[in-house]
C-alpha cells in the first residue's frame, strides 16, 4: 500500500509541476506543459490505471488548493482524465481461444490475448483532443461571437506588446488566426497526446514493465464509421455559430488521426524498397520542417480507408500456396 501511494503521488506531483510551470511564462515551460500527461501515463501503463487515477486526483486537488478551482478542473479534464483512460486502454485485452499445437493434439489450447486495437486508441485520442480544445474555448465564452471576440482581443494584445506600430494589415492577420485557432489547437492537442502516449509506452517497454507486446503500428487503422463521422463534421463546418466551431475542431482532430494512419500506410507500402529508411526519414523531416506536407499523409490515410491499399499490397506480397501432392 505504501508503494502504491508513493508511486501515485510521485507521478501526480511531477505531472502537476509540469502543468503549473506554464504560469512562469518561460519558453521551456511550454514544453513541460505539453508533456504534463507523461508521468501519469507512465504510471498507468507501468503499474496500472489505478495509480494514475489516484495520482491525478491528488495532483488536481493540490493545484486547486494552490491556484484555485479553475486550475483543478483544467488539470483534471486535460491531463488526468486522458492519461488515466488511455493508459487503461493500452492494457485492455481479452482472452480468445488459442490454436492447439499440431504436435500434441491432446494438449489444451493456450488462451491468447487480443489487445485493444491501436486504431481505436487513436480515435479516443482524437476524442480527447476535441474535448480539451472545446473546454478551453468555453472558458472564453458560451457562444461563437464571444469566443471569437475574446480570441481577437487576446491575440491583438500580444501583437501590440511585441509591435506597438501594428496597422490594419495586422488586424486582418489576427482575423485569419482567429479563424484557424480552434482547429490548430485541436491538432496540437492531438499530436501532444499521441506523443505522450508513445513516449510513455516506450519508457515502460524499456524498463520491462510493459505488460503487452509492442503493437505493429503499420497495421493501425481507424474504425470504418470514422469516415462517416468525418464527412458529417465536415458538412457542419459550413454552418455557423458554436456548432461550426465544434465541427471544425472535430474535423481537424479526425484529419490528424487519418494522417497518422497515413504514416502507417507509408511504412507498409515501402517494405519492398531497398532505400526504405531514406524515404521514410526524408518524409518525416519534410513534414516536421514544413508542416503542410502532412496533408499528403491525410490523403493517403483516407485513400487507404476507402480503397484498402495496405490489404492489397500485403496480399500481393504473400508467397503462392504450396502445391498439393
Amino acid at each position: 500500500m505504501m508503494v502504491f501511494g508513493l508511486i501515485a503521488l510521485i507521478a501526480g506531483a511531477a505531472s502537476a509541476l509540469m502543468f503549473a510551470s506554464i504560469v512562469s511564462g518561460a519558453l521551456i515551460s511550454l514544453v513541460l506543459f505539453y508533456l504534463a500527461p507523461l508521468p501519469l501515463m507512465v504510471a498507468a501503463i507501468g503499474w496500472g490505471p489505478l495509480y494514475a487515477s489516484f495520482g491525478g486526483i491528488a495532483a488536481a486537488v493540490g493545484l486547486g488548493a494552490i491556484f484555485g478551482l479553475p486550475y483543478c478542473i483544467a488539470f483534471a479534464v486535460t491531463i488526468a482524465l486522458p492519461a488515466w483512460w488511455l493508459g487503461h486502454l493500452v492494457l485492455l485485452g481479452r482472452h480468445v481461444a488459442g490454436v492447439t499445437p499440431a504436435v500434441d493434439v491432446a494438449a489444451p489450447a493456450e488462451p491468447e490475448i487480443e489487445w485493444y486495437p491501436v486504431g481505436r486508441i487513436l480515435l479516443w485520442i482524437a476524442g480527447f483532443a476535441v474535448l480539451t480544445t472545446l473546454a478551453a474555448l468555453l472558458t472564453l465564452g458560451t457562444d461563437a461571437d464571444t469566443i471569437t471576440a475574446t480570441l481577437h482581443r487576446g491575440l491583438m494584445r500580444i501583437l501590440r506588446a511585441t509591435d506597438p506600430q501594428a496597422t490594419g494589415e495586422a488586424d486582418q492577420f489576427i482575423d485569419a488566426l482567429v479563424r484557424i485557432a480552434p482547429a490548430a489547437a485541436a491538432i496540437v492537442s492531438m499530436m501532444t497526446l499521441t506523443l505522450n502516449l508513445w513516449l510513455s509506452a516506450k519508457v515502460t517497454a524499456t524498463s520491462g514493465r510493459l505488460r503487452r507486446p509492442w503493437p505493429d503500428l503499420k497495421t493501425a487503422e481507424l474504425p470504418a464509421m470514422t469516415l462517416a463521422v468525418l464527412c458529417i463534421a465536415l458538412a457542419f463546418c459550413f454552418t455557423g455559430g458554436l456548432l461550426a466551431i465544434v465541427a471544425q475542431i472535430t474535423t481537424a482532430a479526425l484529419m490528424m488521426a487519418y494522417a497518422l494512419t497515413g504514416f502507417a500506410v507509408l511504412h507498409t507500402l515501402t517494405l519492398a524498397l531497398k532505400s526504405r529508411t531514406f524515404w521514410l526519414g526524408s518524409t518525416y523531416a519534410v513534414v516536421v520542417v514544413f508542416g503542410w506536407p502532412v496533408i499528403a499523409m491525410v490523403i493517403l490515410g483516407l485513400a487507404d480507408a476507402v480503397f484498402g491499399f495496405r490489404e492489397r499490397f500485403l496480399r500481393n506480397r504473400q508467397p503462392p500456396p504450396l502445391p498439393i501432392s
